[in-house]
């Protein structure tokens, strides 16, 4: 990759700023990037960035889990995961910018040991899908983002389970990717915290656009079942898996080949292939961030179902995942979250309600590829630009004064 010129803010516009993810536990392919873009894009506009991550998604948890990129399994041994992060972010320019926290053994790992300083004179922190507990020092940091990645999941999640919620308190600001949640045009319970909307920020000049191909297949990358799902008041919300059934047909009715690129093959059920679904091993498909790229770039578009809480809660949630399609000039057919609310639709974004709609859509994309593809890049261009989304996430974030003193 080509690093573009880092902007030079003045001053008073400069901001030092820690971004909390998921890489070093998980340094998988298209995972990476949702987290990175958001460290990346800041860092292009001239902050001063730091990335850093707990080896536990809650503070009291004596459980350290890690994907292990050489053997492809989780364990508990971080070296490979390490190893993967520090070319990551050499990679990036960010190589002496990022530690982990191990709780076991009660230290930080990685080229920024300084992490008390550091976090001493932050302003902002961000924590990305909350994968990670504020321990004390960044608790000491005066605006502290929630950014909801999975809506009303989320939302479910603070009103029935007190952890959640003591942990969603320590935050003094939230931003959720359901943008329907923040206007009230979805259903997801409210659960009392003030949401803003937001979107995935995307470093447009980390996404070289691939030549289109007819050829190619419609593919993804996915988890068959995330977690078993959840239920709130007598509602249960489920996975991808549940939202499948829909579309079962699709392969046969389109006359389109569709691949899908699952976490775990051995997940799907036997009736996919037999549907005419080509299911692929997504870990060696897309091992890691740039292979991933590839794997996007080498696709005629990308074919999606959402998570059924998602569709059935009309959240707006759109994916990361898709936003790299698009980023790569290739469309995307992808089930409607309510997403058609906030973002245009029909050239570049095609969604989807039902099979017919799914059959169509396949079939315009097919038709007029290379005009689909040229709008995917302008529509995240527009709509998803890293410096537009973070400095308004900044702004509003400064803005906010909930749980101040909490």
């Amino acid at each position: 990759m080509t690093e573009a010129p880092w902007a030079h803010l003045p001053p008073s516009e400069k901001r030092r700023i820690v971004v909390l993810g998921y890489i070093i536990r998980m340094p998988l392919g298209a995972l990476v990037w949702h987290y990175l873009q958001f460290a990346m894009g800041l860092a292009r506009m001239g902050h001063d960035v730091y990335y850093l991550e707990d080896s536990c998604f809650f503070e009291d948890d004596d459980a350290s889990w890690f994907y292990d990129p050489v053997s492809r399994t989780m364990g508990t041994s971080a070296t490979n995961g390490l190893q993967a992060a520090k070319e990551i972010f050499e990679r990036v320019g960010l190589g002496e910018r990022w530690a982990l926290y191990q709780s076991r053994e009660s230290e930080w790992v990685g080229p920024a040991l300084n992490v008390r300083e550091i976090c001493a004179s932050a302003d902002i922190v961000m924590n990305v899908s909350v994968a990670n507990p504020l321990r004390g020092p960044l608790r000491q940091i005066p605006v502290r983002a929630f950014i909801d990645t999975d809506p009303l999941f989320t939302q479910v999640r603070i009103l029935t389970n007190p952890i959640r919620k003591n942990q969603a308190l320590q935050h003094t600001c939230f931003f959720t990717l359901g943008e329907n949640i923040a206007s009230g045009k979805s259903t997801v319970p409210p659960d009392g915290f003030p949401w803003k909307p937001l979107r995935q920020p995307m470093v447009l000049d980390a996404w070289p656009v691939g030549r289109p191909s007819r050829e190619s297949s419609f593919t993804t990358l996915m988890a068959w079942d995330s977690f078993a799902g959840e239920e709130y008041d007598g509602r249960v919300y489920g996975m991808k898996s549940d939202s499948f059934e829909t579309v079962l047909e699709l392969p046969a009715k389109s006359g389109q080949r569709f691949e899908l690129g699952l976490f775990d093959p051995s997940s799907a059920p036997p009736l996919l292939k037999d549907k005419g679904w080509f299911v692929v091993d997504g870990k060696q498909r897309a091992p890691d961030p740039w292979r991933f790229q590839d794997y996007v770039r080498d696709s005629k578009a990308e074919f999606s179902v959402a998570k059924q809480g998602y569709v059935a809660s009309r959240c707006g949630w759109f994916s990361d995942r898709s936003a790299a399609y698009l980023a790569s000039g290739r469309p995307v057919l992808i089930q409607e979250t309510g997403f058609s609310e906030w973002l245009p639709t029909g050239l570049g974004i095609v969604p989807f309600t039902n099979l017919s709609e799914a059959i169509a859509g396949a079939r315009d994309i097919d038709a007029r590829h290379e005009l689909h593809c040229r709008a995917a890049r302008g529509l995240i261009e527009e709509h998803f630009d890293s410096t537009t989304v973070l400095t308004a996430l900044i702004e509003r974030a400064e803005e906010s004064t909930f749980g101040a003193g909490i």
